[in-house]
């Protein structure tokens, strides 16, 4: 697949207050100076005017982070003054402590709440409420107070703060990720490997047996088809559970063999949060400021995250956004059509019960023309709503031990299951990408694959074995590794009275 074929040119994002627009991401690999100052800076600067005009066609320098987020996003927070932003500091301590420590002290910034952690470190009641809170809202669903403190900073490093330029995002660019990049993927390995892809089945019992070597196996899996007919797996070599949190729970509860196993016990307690999606067919186009947005602090909110996404300005008038094929397109008059909104709330157990209409409702009377004015303007011509009850991972405080393990129980106990997801522990394979996104679960699935090879069919002849390729995040900043060495003498000094 070209990337470029697959995925948008990466986007800047916008976040909505009731007060109005609070902050804006620009593109730190794109940006140039001229972009980054502003409006009227260099009016009675004629030196300043001379040297920005020398620099407009080149980018903003990479600086060390976060010093390079500092300045790049210096004008860009309307509202939120410079005394509350640089409280952000307190944080970046907190992190290089928790992420550059060993697992025992992740564990105990864990079972804290990122709400507590905030307090803490003294992070100002404004930067968390204007800014941190939504942010959190919609990268890991939760608000601060639900959410465990390791988490977050891992989230927070990953997303923003490892490199000047991580927060630069790209979005799916045709269609939705299962029609770019699932579908393809599939399809390969069924031409090219003679995979059976048994799509739309509903995994029933896993059920176990005793080998001679006293270790566990798989026995059987039954399944239900689309039809509705069960059917039942035989003679199986290896299973990777890539399983959410809802379908860990079911799959546990019909497989009393799996259930003896604590590891896995404990990955169906945990729960998971509640997200709805929409999408909008409007009879206009509304412009706005950026195609990706997010809304902060609203009433309608109830509670919930809520971002706006413009499918029209992203997806560059893809005909299929309003059903059609390119062939119809062609073929098709000159009726305008006007924008496709695709809105999500997230921790949305609030909205739940409100009516499709209502929720609706809720998106074109109060949040959309709150953001952007010009929606007042635009009827409705077609909507969808899709609700889907605890089925996101909820990383919540003191979750760590009770998340499945990529091994599973254990080569020792069963080595013929596996976990993969964005939820899974990963070990001694712990990769850089964290948090709720598909990148973690992408390389749990390749570390799973390996790990299964590795104690099943490839016992004896690993040599032999072509496993998948895994692909490492960029290497920690030196000032990052610095501030970790450091961290790591003064705490053989100074006890962590913040954390238990």
């Amino acid at each position: 697949l070209d990337e470029n074929e697959v995925f948008t040119p990466f986007t800047n994002s916008s976040f909505y207050s009731p007060d109005g627009l609070e902050a804006t991401a620009p593109v730190f690999s794109e940006a140039t100076l001229p972009s980054l100052l502003p409006e009227g800076l260099t009016d009675n600067l004629p030196f300043l005017q001379d040297l920005i005009g020398q620099a407009a066609e080149e980018a903003f320098p990479q600086l060390p982070s976060p010093f390079g987020q500092v300045l790049a996003t210096f004008p860009l927070f309307e509202r939120i003054p410079l005394a509350d932003r640089a409280s952000m500091v307190g944080l970046l301590l907190a992190t290089i402590d928790c992420l550059g420590s060993d697992e025992n002290v992740q564990e105990q910034y864990d079972r804290m709440t990122a709400h507590d952690l905030f307090i803490k470190f003294n992070l100002s009641k404004r930067l968390v409420d204007d800014f941190i809170r939504p942010t959190l809202l919609v990268g890991l669903f939760k608000p601060p107070e639900e959410l465990s403190a390791l988490v977050v900073m891992e989230l927070l490093y990953y997303y923003a703060l490892a490199h000047q330029d991580s927060f630069d995002v790209r979005w799916i660019k045709k269609g939705t990720v299962q029609d770019s990049l699932i579908e393809p993927l599939a399809t390969k390995l069924q031409k090219e490997y003679d995979l059976n892809v048994l799509g739309g089945c509903r995994v029933g019992e896993v059920s176990l047996k005793s080998e001679s070597n006293d270790k566990l196996t798989v026995d059987t899996i039954s399944y239900q088809t689309m039809d509705g007919t069960t059917q039942t797996l035989t003679d199986i070599d290896g299973v990777v559970m890539a399983l959410g949190c809802k379908g860990m729970e079911a799959v546990i509860r019909a497989s009393p063999d799996l259930a003896k196993l604590d590891v896995f016990s404990k990955a169906a307690s945990l729960k998971g949060i509640d997200v709805i999606s929409t999408r909008i067919w409007f009879d206009r186009k509304v412009p706005t400021r950026t195609p990706a947005n997010v809304f902060s602090r609203f009433d309608a909110l109830r509670g919930s995250g809520g971002t706006f996404f413009m499918l029209d300005q992203l997806q560059e008038d893809d005909p299929s956004l309003w059903g059609a094929t390119d062939d119809e397109e062609n073929e098709s008059n000159d009726e305008p059509r006007g924008s496709v909104v695709a809105c999500d709330f997230y921790n949305a157990g609030a909205l739940m019960s409100l009516s499709d209409d209502d929720v609706i409702s809720t998106l074109t009377d109060e949040l959309l023309p709150s953001a952007v004015p010009k929606f007042a303007d635009a009827k409705v011509v077609d909507s969808w709503v899709g609700k889907y009850p605890g089925v996101v991972s909820w990383f919540s405080p003191g979750s760590y031990d009770k998340r499945p393990p990529l091994e599973g129980a254990g080569p020792s106990v069963l080595p013929t299951i596996k976990c993969a997801g964005d939820w899974v522990r990963m070990g001694e394979r712990e990769h850089g990408a964290k948090g709720l996104c598909q990148e973690r679960a992408y390389v749990s699935g390749l570390e799973a694959a390996n790990a299964l090879l590795r104690d099943t069919i490839g016992s004896g002849s690993s040599s032999s074995i072509e496993k998948a390729k895994v692909l490492p995040v960029r290497d920690d900043e030196p000032q990052f590794k610095a501030g970790v060495a450091i961290n790591r003498e003064v705490m053989k000094y100074v006890p962590r009275f913040w954390v238990r």
